[in-house]
């Protein structure tokens, strides 16, 4: 048998798919982003955050706890799961820890500021990831917001450590020009 790799513009494409069909559009995410970030970066602009949204939205990891997830909770609004995780699921049980914990493995490559992010909108979830988590609207969300909690933790990191970044290069300039 031959092994058939899935090219990752097919599985990126798959991944941002996903998510527009669940009503996830990349400005909502961005949106939690700068209200994440704002406070650490004067003059942060929502055009940034979307950009970091996207480049995380190139990563595998998050593209693979994407499919997976909206796989699942499709699943679940199908009734195809077995039960007892089919209850489980439907009704984004308490004690079911599967769907952060996807989210979180996730979150986890890209430090410890995407690892205190996505506790924070675990815990106090709002914009897209309150509305997925409240089931406003139909279906079934119990992987999706804590995904979307990690793409925006994901982000936010990344956005945090390319602000720290520029900040350097600057410094490093201004110190280049006051020796030259």
């Amino acid at each position: 048998m031959k092994l058939t790799r899935v090219h990752s513009s097919v599985v990126t494409a798959a991944a941002k798919n996903a998510l527009i069909e669940r009503g996830v559009f990349i400005e909502a995410i961005a949106a939690i982003v700068y209200e994440m970030q704002v406070p650490y970066h004067e003059g942060l602009t929502i055009a940034e955050c979307i950009d970091s949204v996207e480049k995380v939205l190139l990563k595998r990891e998050i593209q693979h706890a994407i499919l997976v997830g909206v796989e699942l909770d499709t699943l679940a609004e199908q009734n195809k799961l077995s039960e007892p995780l089919q209850s489980i699921v439907e009704n984004d049980e308490g004690l079911f820890g599967v769907d952060e914990t996807i989210a979180f493995g996730a979150a986890l490559g890209y430090g410890s500021i995407a690892v205190t992010t996505f506790g924070h909108l675990d815990k106090n979830k709002i914009g897209i990831i309150k509305d997925l988590d409240t089931k406003r609207g139909n279906g079934v969300h119990t992987f999706l917001d804590d995904i979307v909690a990690a793409i925006v933790a994901t982000a936010s990191s990344r956005l945090a450590h390319h602000k720290r970044d520029e900040e350097e290069a600057l410094e490093e300039l201004s110190q280049a020009e006051l020796i030259g």
